[in-house]
């Protein structure tokens, strides 16, 4: 792992090690991918301010997320299916945050369950939900998460409808899945996988096998998702959710500010500024192009964090900037998961670490909480 330097490198080594589908599923966005390119292009146009002759010998990147302290502004976003990018791959990807000081959240669509990921680890973690129409099952998550005691509950709030990912169809990644001779030729292309894979504790959604009879099947379990999500969903639910999960509650999917300014009266900790990594509505805003005036909206009232395109500790510099207090990020750390395991994730986060220590330094400052407008370059 210490070959990888970037999180590119990371990249271009899950590539090679993941079966395609997997991949294409963890990097895919919706329709034309207009929105998920925005991401990266519009955080890289934002330029850094050099300055020279600062004492930056007191340098620490150490904050504190929903009042919890932290090794660094970041926290592993929630990503379905793990477990495909390496056999238990939510356990490790936990513990690797978790060794690094930092939040893991798990997605309701997690190949690992609530309470495997629990059993395995040592320390507290975040749970995503997704609100579906079964609203006495999404009660017993909201119940088991709190069991398993989540620190934080974050409520995905902008799935109401599935946005169209081209690539998934192509490869069989639709309801039903279809097997295709091309997969399986490259799964036996990816032996190491394959092993990882076999001895994961779970194959199918570890939250959702077993809800019902007959669902243990990777197709009925995927149709039965497929038509749970609820285009009712709106801010009563909201307040449902707030009514019945006794911990911090995160908004994760806002990119509007008069949906930032209702959320900031919600009762929850924090929201998100997030277009759910350009998966949902192609041509919608960028999350770094809509964070600052977000930020400057309902700052002073709820945690505002970032979430869109991070790879780098200069992406997060760039976020904390425009008003974030800290960030998200879900594909830099599946690299490192597929890449190698635990110890890709490790890598990741590290990698991340560094390059923000080493742009703070550049920038003059020691501290996270000094990162503001002023080391933004005139443009």
């Amino acid at each position: 792992m210490r070959t990888m330097t970037c999180i590119e490198d990371l990249r271009q080594a899950a590539h090679r090690k993941v079966p395609r589908a997997f991949i294409d599923y963890a990097e895919s966005g919706s329709y034309s991918e207009q929105t998920l390119a925005a991401n990266r292009a519009d955080l890289e146009r934002i330029k850094l301010r050099q300055r020279i002759l600062c004492d930056v010998s007191q340098r620490s990147t150490k904050t504190t997320i929903l009042g919890e302290p932290v090794a660094m502004p970041l926290a592993l976003a929630p990503i379905g299916l793990c477990g495909m990018q390496h056999g238990d791959g939510e356990i490790l990807a936990c513990r690797a945050a978790q060794a690094a000081g930092i939040p893991f959240t798990l997605s309701t669509m997690s190949i690992c369950s609530i309470e495997d990921v629990a059993g395995a680890v040592d320390k507290p973690f975040w749970f995503q939900l997704y609100v579906m129409k079964d609203r006495g099952y999404i009660r017993s998550l909201v119940e088991r998460a709190a069991a398993a005691k989540c620190s934080a509950l974050v409520l995905t709030v902008d799935l109401q409808v599935i946005g169209q990912r081209h690539r998934d169809i192509k490869n069989g990644m639709s309801v039903p899945p279809q097997i295709r001779l091309a997969n399986l030729i490259d799964i036996a292309t990816k032996p190491a996988w394959a092993l990882s894979v076999l001895r994961g504790k779970r194959k199918t959604f570890g939250n959702i096998a077993g809800h019902y009879p007959g669902m243990e099947g990777v197709t009925v379990l995927s149709k039965w998702i497929s038509e749970q999500f609820d285009a009712t969903l709106n801010w009563k639910d909201v307040e449902w959710i707030r009514s019945i999960w006794p911990g911090k509650l995160v908004l994760k999917g806002i990119l509007d500010i008069e949906d930032a300014r209702i959320a900031a009266k919600s009762g929850a900790s924090a929201i998100v500024v997030s277009n759910h990594g350009g998966r949902q509505l192609d041509g919608a805003s960028s999350s770094i192009s809509i964070l600052p005036p977000i930020a400057e909206a309902v700052g002073s009232q709820i945690e505002v964090m970032f979430d869109g395109g991070i790879r780098s500790g200069q992406d997060i510099a760039r976020a904390l900037a425009l008003g974030a207090r800290s960030c998200l990020s879900g594909r830099a750390y599946i690299y490192g998961l597929g890449a190698g395991g635990q110890a890709g994730v490790a890598r990741a986060i590290e990698i991340m670490r560094n390059e923000l220590l080493t742009t703070m330094a550049l920038m003059g400052v020691n501290r996270v909480e000094d990162i503001d407008r002023r080391v933004i370059a005139s443009m």
